[in-house]
C-alpha cells in the first residue's frame, strides 16, 4: 500500500513537472515573439533612449509589484506579455543603432543567444542535474557585475565594459541552468514566474552579446 502511494505521488510529481515545463516553454516562445514585434515597433517609430528608459522602468515595476500578485491567475499571462513587450520596445534605440552601423551584429547576437539558451536548456533537461547549489554564487556574481557597471559609469573603461558584458553572459547562462533545474526538480511550480525569469536571462544575454560584438568590432 505504501509503495503504491509512493509510486502514485512520484507519477503525479513527474506529470506536474512536465506540465510546468511545457507551459513555460510555450509561454516563453510566445513572449519572445511578442517582444521581438515590440522591438520592431521601437525601431520603426525611432523610439528615443528616454522612451526606452521609461519602458524599462515600467517593466521593472511590473516585475516587482504586479507580476507576483497575478502569477497564480490567468491575469498573470497578460501581465507577463505586458512586461516582456515593454522590455522589447525598450530595445528599439540600441537595435536602431547597431542596425545602422552593422546589421550583422544584431543577427549574430540573436543567433548566439539562441545557441546558448538551447544548449544550456538541453543540457539541463537531458542530464537532469540539480543546479540549486549555484544560487548563492549567481547572486554574488550579479552584485559584482552591478558594482562594476556602476563604477564604469564614472571610469568609462572599454576593457572593463567588455569584461562586464562577458560576465553578464556567464552569469545569465548560469541562471538558465539554475532556473531550468528548479522547474525540473520542483523548486519552481509557477510557469508564469518561470517564463519571466528565463526571459530576463535571454534578454540580458542578447544585449550583452550586442555590446560585446559591437566593442569587438569597434562599433
Amino acid at each position: 500500500m505504501f509503495n503504491n502511494q509512493t509510486i502514485t505521488k512520484s507519477q503525479e510529481s513527474i506529470l506536474s513537472t512536465n506540465k510546468v515545463l511545457r507551459n513555460t516553454y510555450t509561454l516563453l516562445s510566445m513572449t519572445l515573439i511578442f517582444s521581438a514585434l515590440m522591438a520592431y515597433v521601437g525601431v520603426v517609430t525611432q523610439a528615443s533612449y528616454g522612451m526606452a528608459l521609461i519602458a524599462n522602468i515600467a517593466a521593472i515595476a511590473i516585475l516587482w509589484f504586479v507580476l507576483p500578485r497575478t502569477a497564480n491567475s490567468s491575469a498573470g499571462i497578460g501581465v507577463v506579455f505586458l512586461f516582456t513587450g515593454l522590455l522589447g520596445f525598450g530595445l528599439g534605440p540600441i537595435l536602431s543603432y547597431y542596425l545602422a552601423v552593422n546589421p550583422s551584429i544584431v543577427m549574430t547576437a540573436m543567433g548566439g543567444t539562441g545557441v546558448i539558451f538551447l544548449g544550456l536548456s538541453g543540457y539541463a533537461l537531458t542530464t537532469r542535474k540539480d543546479f540549486s547549489f549555484m544560487g548563492a554564487f549567481l547572486m554574488v556574481g550579479m552584485l559584482v557585475i552591478l558594482g562594476a557597471a556602476l563604477l564604469n559609469i564614472f571610469m568609462g573603461m572599454p576593457a572593463l565594459a567588455m569584461a562586464i558584458s562577458a560576465g553578464v553572459i556567464i552569469i545569465m547562462s548560469g541562471f538558465i541552468l539554475y532556473q531550468t533545474s528548479a522547474i525540473i526538480h520542483g523548486g519552481e511550480t509557477n510557469y508564469i514566474m518561470a517564463t519571466a525569469s528565463l526571459f530576463l536571462s535571454i534578454l540580458n544575454i542578447f544585449t550583452a552579446l550586442l555590446h560585446l560584438l559591437g566593442m569587438a568590432g569597434n562599433d
